[in-house]
């Protein structure tokens, strides 16, 4: 019988360029998770490195960036429009990337983007001057949608009790928003920054702009998943009807397809850097960074909007034994910014690093007490990662480890 939670591969194993594990889940939580689930997870070579890093090397060697760009400059000519109507929906919230995807396709293409946001759970300071500056700086017509906070915060909860996956519900509507919006109002493109697949997800979609509209497919709304139960089984148990979750509810792909709607990440067009979009975002829309490092990594500019945005890292690292700093160093050493062995001193100074600064926010958000949050991560510690020891929790693995 494996010890290994949620189908994890039992052997841990680190990536020779970079720091990631094939613990990382290949594909994101969203629609349906149950805890018993077994999850791909990303793939390694024959030479232990990850697609992850096999994919950016195709990307810096055999990808025609001149040529993505003409197809992206071809692509946009189809869709812009000259009679005063919105012809992109970019979602974001004003961060780096949503900041440099619509400010570049307004600025230098040519493009009327209306920017949509799915609201943070609860801002940050520094989250909402970004915001604001997203909008009045850069230069945008922004939607800011904030659901049902009742049934957001029951959700929330939910995710994390059921799931260790408090941003579950989040992740739905942010992925959700764009398509929905431009469904509302009447536009054909929706563009999101990068693709998530370039990080591990799966590869396949690296090699295509489009989203499958087939994501948003659910079936029976009733028996969607969200906070780890049935809505069926929710609408049973608590004060809330199904139009309630009408935010939550995907178009399908034939309502799409209908409109001819499609969802396409400007990564695939243009070459993708993290630290550059800040770069831009900074100078163009006044994007500021944080004054003091993100717990958990050593960045002060990535998912900075939200103050329960750390603990949905911090369960990443609990489940997979992967945290925040593992995510960061990665793609930074892909994007060449930091060497594998900074990469390794950085996860072993930060990743199990707990996020102190908004606890407090975060139990009073989701309404439990600080010995039920703790007594709920503890059960989703996988035994083949985790040990406990003179009262303490330990990963049995480290990426320091083999190079120590």
């Amino acid at each position: 019988m494996s010890d290994a939670y949620f189908g994890l591969p039992e052997r841990v194993v680190f990536c020779k360029h970079c720091v990631i594990s094939n613990q990382r889940p290949s594909s994101s939580v969203e629609f349906k998770h149950k805890r018993d689930e077994r999850k791909a997870t990303i793939g390694f070579d024959d030479e232990g490195v990850c697609d992850a890093c096999r994919y950016h090397e195709m990307k810096e060697g055999q990808v025609d960036w001149v040529r993505r760009e003409q197809e992206l400059v071809k692509m946009l000519g189809t869709h812009r429009r000259n009679d005063g109507g919105y012809d992109i929906i970019v979602p974001g919230s004003g961060g780096k990337d949503s900041a440099f995807t619509s400010h570049i396709l307004k600025y230098k293409y040519g493009m009327n983007p209306l920017t949509v946001t799915w609201a943070p759970h609860r801002y940050t300071e520094i989250g909402w001057r970004n915001f604001e500056k997203w909008i009045h700086v850069g230069g945008m017509d922004n939607i800011l949608f904030t659901p049902n906070g009742r049934l957001h915060r029951y959700l929330t909860r939910q995710a994390f009790l059921n799931l260790l996956h408090p941003f579950q519900p989040f992740i739905v509507g942010q992925r959700i928003i764009g398509p929905l919006m431009a469904a509302k109002f009447g536009v054909k493109l929706v563009m999101y920054g990068e693709n998530q697949a370039e990080y591990g997800n799966n590869l396949a979609e690296n090699y295509k702009s489009t989203m499958d509209r087939k994501f948003f497919s659910v079936g029976d709304t009733s028996e969607m998943i969200l906070g780890g139960k049935p809505v069926s089984e929710i609408i049973e148990e608590e004060q809330f009807t199904l139009n309630d979750f009408t935010p939550y509810i995907p178009p399908s792909a034939d309502y799409l397809e209908s409109r001819g709607v499609e969802v396409q990440y400007l990564g695939y067009y243009l070459k993708w850097d993290p630290q550059e979009c800040y770069y831009y975002a900074a100078e163009h829309t006044g994007f500021e960074s944080n004054s003091e490092r993100t717990e958990g990594t050593y960045s002060k500019y990535s998912s900075i909007d939200d103050r329960i945005d750390m603990f949905h890292y911090y369960t990443t690292l609990i489940k997979f034994g992967i945290g925040r700093a593992t995510y960061d160093a990665a793609q930074e050493i892909r994007n060449g910014k930091i060497t594998r062995e900074e990469g390794v001193n950085l996860v072993r100074k930060y990743d199990q690093e707990f996020p102190r600064k908004y606890f407090g926010d975060f139990l009073d958000y989701i309404g439990i007490s600080e010995e039920t949050f703790h007594s709920t991560v503890d059960k989703f510690r996988s035994p083949h990662l985790w040990t406990h020891e003179d009262g303490i929790w330990k990963l049995r693995y480290s990426v320091w480890s083999d190079v120590l």
